[in-house]
């Protein structure tokens, strides 16, 4: 079977890690033989896994048409693959701007720099993309990620954790608190002086605030990926602490929002029962739309399952769900401690088992390559739907009526032949090229 190259500097989809991040000349890390090596192998299959779920989610049949292991894998997927996708982002920031240790001086001002280069790129790349494909696309929010993160590079993994973990509590309530302030004729007003929201993409109220990725909660993501990328990950001591603290993390955050759903149920149902008795049993007493907010949620939002759709405040309950992309804290935990999972057992799989790295090669090429690999399944599946006579305005334009997980298998499939056939030739993917080639300016920074 065909060697694997070294890994090479990959583009996450949309998080990219750096350029010549791998090189010699600008090595990512203290020099690690074999750990440093199976370490960063392991990262592009997380990417590459991250832009399967992603697929899953956009091509795959609904939530409500899956069944069985289907329904099982979408379950897993939704909200969790874009989770990871930032998590990775946040980890790629530390392939840039130093690992262990961040870069000073020239060598720091130019890391700066390819970040807002990065950044810029992707705010335009997913400007132009969201008036084609909806606000689905991720890109344009990477961009602020990216340039939000610029302040965070020099801190240290524990200073970075504890701003992630107060992001992911506070966060959410803080962005539940604004909604609530933001009308329809304030966010009007907002947008109508957004350079961005003029231009047909998402304004900055939405990236901020209301749109599917808000930087508000979502920025607990990329800093607990910085907080990641600045351990030691090579240490095993330190892999298997995080390999028990990301499985503890999602079952902390899953399991208390189940627990607080059995609570408030029950606190429902004794309403609703003493609201058909009423007073000394005359029936006269409260009915469940009178109970306050508990009946607010039995109106809408379960605990565990999705949130109120966006822009949309919902009832104070809300904060206690953990459904996907509901952006409340045991969401946001319990995605932080899924990625963190899937990031440290795929390094640790590749550093053990090395005959995996061979086997895994198509799927680890996926991983070098992934911004095309976003890019692309938008275009051609948009493609696919206007050649069959569908709606083409998103990839998610058929998910709600089909019930095949062939276009998954094929996109998947598809990816896989292409990143390996490509790999071979080239070290960099399609748009990772041209993603590195725009940074190239920040060399000359003194």
């Amino acid at each position: 079977m065909t060697q694997m190259p070294p890994p090479q500097d990959t583009s996450a989809a949309p998080e990219t890690s750096p350029p010549g991040a791998r090189t010699p000349t600008e090595p990512a890390a203290p020099a690690e033989p074999g750990p440093s090596l199976g370490r960063l192998v392991g990262v592009d299959l997380a990417r590459a896994l991250a832009v399967f779920g992603m697929y899953v989610v956009h091509l795959g049949p609904s939530a409500t048409n899956a069944s069985g292991i289907g329904a099982w894998v979408r379950h897993l997927t939704e909200g969790r693959s874009s989770a990871l996708f930032a998590t990775l982002a946040g980890f790629s920031l530390m392939l840039i701007a130093g690992r262990l240790e961040p870069k000073t001086g020239v060598a720091g001002r130019q890391a700066k720099a390819r970040i807002a280069i990065r950044a810029v790129v992707l705010l335009v790349l997913g400007t132009v993309m969201i008036t084609f494909y909806g606000d689905v696309v991720i890109l344009a929010s990477y961009g602020l990620f990216f340039l939000l993160a610029m302040p965070l590079l020099r801190l240290s993994a524990r200073t970075l954790a504890i701003i992630a973990a107060g992001i992911a509590v506070v966060g959410p309530l803080l962005a539940f608190g604004l909604k609530s302030l933001i009308t329809e004729p304030v966010g009007a007003a907002v947008k109508a002086y957004d350079p961005l929201a003029q231009l047909g993409g998402a304004g900055l109220l939405d990236l901020v605030l209301t749109g599917f990725y808000p930087a508000i909660p979502w920025m607990a993501f990329i800093v607990a990926g910085m907080a990641l990328g600045r351990l030691d990950v090579s240490s095993g001591i330190v892999r298997k602490r995080l390999a028990v603290f990301g499985p503890a993390l999602a079952v902390f955050a899953y399991g208390t929002s189940w627990l607080l759903a059995q609570l408030i149920d029950g606190v429902r149902e004794a309403a609703e029962m003493q609201s058909v008795r009423g007073p000394g049993g005359s029936g006269t007493g409260k009915g469940p739309k009178d109970f306050g907010p508990a009946g607010d949620l039995a109106q809408s939002d379960a605990i565990g399952g999705m949130a109120p759709p966006s822009g949309t405040t919902g009832s104070a309950w809300s904060l206690l769900t953990s459904g996907p992309h509901s952006g409340m804290p045991f969401d946001v935990i319990g995605c932080i401690g899924v990625a963190i999972t899937v990031i440290v057992l795929a390094m640790m799989a590749i550093d053990r088992l090395p005959l995996l790295q061979r086997l895994a090669a198509p799927i680890i090429a996926v991983g070098t390559m992934s911004l095309t690999a976003y890019v692309g399944h938008f275009l051609l599946s948009s493609q696919m739907s206007g050649a069959s006579g569908a709606s083409a305005t998103g990839v998610t334009a058929g998910s709600e009526s089909q019930t095949s997980w062939t276009p998954v298998l094929m996109f998947i499939f598809g990816a896989m032949v292409f990143a390996f056939i490509w790999s071979r030739f080239f070290r960099k993917g399609p748009l990772e090229y041209l993603l590195n080639l725009a940074t190239k300016p920040a060399k000359h920074i003194r």
